[in-house]
């Protein structure tokens, strides 16, 4: 036995190493500073704050004494202890996902399938070519493809598809920019599939994705939407997309995985979802008329329809096996706006879900709804808190700060490091670690930021043609 458990040793420490050597050997310079200088900096706060732990003492103590102090500590720790079990109830929903098969090629229901493109350039030709090698059944399927006004070359490339696909896809044009949502809803009326599937035209499927992703409709007679698995299509080129690539698996595989078990996904990506058609048509005319604070809203569409959705008293859930690749901004002005367009959105709709989630909105359980709908709300409305505090905490304890906040990162982000090793690769799940330290240093202010710009209107990742 003592034999078999040092083989074994030997064999991991063999595979470990074997890992190591081929990330070497295939990531670049600049990728291998950013992931040794992130390692490098994360176990040099530990040790600091190993020395400093005096400090903390001394610092908590100065805390608890004061009012103010005394009474921050205290909504930490009841907030510290609402994540811990939240984590733990999330944890345990996931273990009890499973992805739906897909069912036979009778079974399948017609589906439309919708590619809304703005300035995509040539992308848009490689999304509707992998649309139609899908091995859904010719005569169910439904492709439409929607230059919503594009000002770069999105229109040639999408008639350069249409010759290779023929028939099986019909492509046409807006007579101006007039947005996303505009262009998908023109798809809405133009479809004649039972089930919708959206797929943004920046994004990769696989043959099966869409069999895959419209089962659920089949085995449930009432699911309302699907939302798709989506993976990172860009991570050669840069490390933001590396880094986001690990943080797309913990937001889809993990989180959404819980979430399908309680019926309730909160957001259907545009990258890859779908309706059934009766909840689309139930809510089209909202959707499309949809204002915030007296403007029409002209982002978050796919929050938003999943919101109508659920307020109908449907199932949404999550398809793992339904995967979508797409690309993400690899450039930190990008990635920011991005997430300021996602941050506007959850404030928005969190808005319109507290109009209904306490209500009987649905037969069965809603607990669980409710208290995923308590915990983005939390993450909501306690950033400006956390805000002032982190601000005190730089200029009156530095090191302090700077040392307890890396050891955080450490052991926050070490769940998601082991949960994408699991799933894909060790030598890439590293790749966490740098995220969080980037979320955490240069992402900090976008929800506060969302807060107070809420009522803004824009893309702002597509005013100017992108070079691809």
């Amino acid at each position: 036995m003592r034999i078999e458990s040092t083989l074994k040793k030997e064999s991991t420490f063999k595979a470990l190493a074997s890992e190591f050597r081929n990330f070497i050997q295939t990531a670049n310079a600049w990728g291998i500073f950013v992931m040794g200088s992130t390692l490098v900096l994360l176990i040099g706060s530990a040790y600091l704050a190993f020395i400093l732990r005096n400090d903390f003492t001394a610092f908590n103590v100065e805390r608890a004494t004061s009012v103010l102090g005394s009474v921050f500590m205290n909504i930490a720790f009841g907030l510290f202890i609402f994540k811990a079990v939240f984590f733990l109830f999330i944890v345990y929903r996931y273990f009890k996902y499973k992805a739906i098969t897909s069912v036979s090629d009778d079974e399948l229901p017609t589906c439309t399938v919708i590619v809304p493109a703005y300035n995509e350039g040539k992308q848009v030709y490689d999304t509707l070519l992998s649309l139609g090698e899908s091995d859904f059944p010719n005569e169910k399927l439904q492709l439409i493809s929607i230059d919503d006004g594009s000002k770069d070359d999105t229109w040639h490339w999408m008639k350069e598809a249409k010759k290779v696909l023929g028939d099986r896809v019909s492509i046409v044009q807006q007579p101006k920019n007039m947005g996303k949502r505009h262009a998908l809803y023109r798809g809405f009326n133009e479809g004649v599939g039972a089930v919708f599937v959206t797929v943004d035209s920046d994004s990769i499927v696989r043959k099966d994705t869409l069999r895959n992703l419209v089962s659920p409709f089949v085995t449930n007679d009432q699911c309302g939407a699907v939302a798709g698995n989506i993976r990172v299509l860009n991570t050669k080129k840069s490390i933001l997309p590396k880094m986001l690539d690990v943080s797309f698996v913990m937001s889809f595989e993990f989180v959404r995985s819980a979430e399908s078990t309680l019926n309730s996904v909160l957001c259907t990506p545009g990258a890859l979802a779908a309706y059934r058609r009766t909840a689309v048509f139930n809510c089209l005319d909202e959707w499309i008329n949809q204002t915030f604070m007296g403007q029409p809203s002209d982002i978050g569409e796919d929050r938003a329809m999943t919101n109508m959705i659920l307020k109908q008293g449907h199932h949404v859930l999550f398809q793992r096996n339904a995967m979508a690749y797409t690309n993400v901004p690899d450039k930190y002005k990008g990635l920011y706006k991005m997430f300021i367009r996602w941050g506007r959105s959850n404030v928005r709709e969190n808005i319109q879900m507290s109009k209904y989630v306490f209500k009987n909105f649905r037969e069965g359980s809603k607990s669980g709804t409710r208290l995923l709908f308590l915990s983005q709300s939390l993450k909501i409305v306690m950033s400006y808190p956390f805000l002032f505090f982190m601000l005190f905490f730089v200029i009156s304890h530095p090191l302090l700060f700077l040392s307890s906040t890396f050891v955080s990162i450490l052991i926050v982000t070490t769940f998601p490091v082991l949960f994408y090793a699991k799933r894909y690769k060790i030598k890439e799940s590293f790749w966490a670690y740098s995220y969080s330290i980037l979320f955490t240093f240069g992402l900090f202010w976008i929800t506060p930021y969302a807060i107070v710009t809420a009522n803004r209107r824009g893309w702002l990742t597509r005013g100017l043609p992108e070079k691809k």
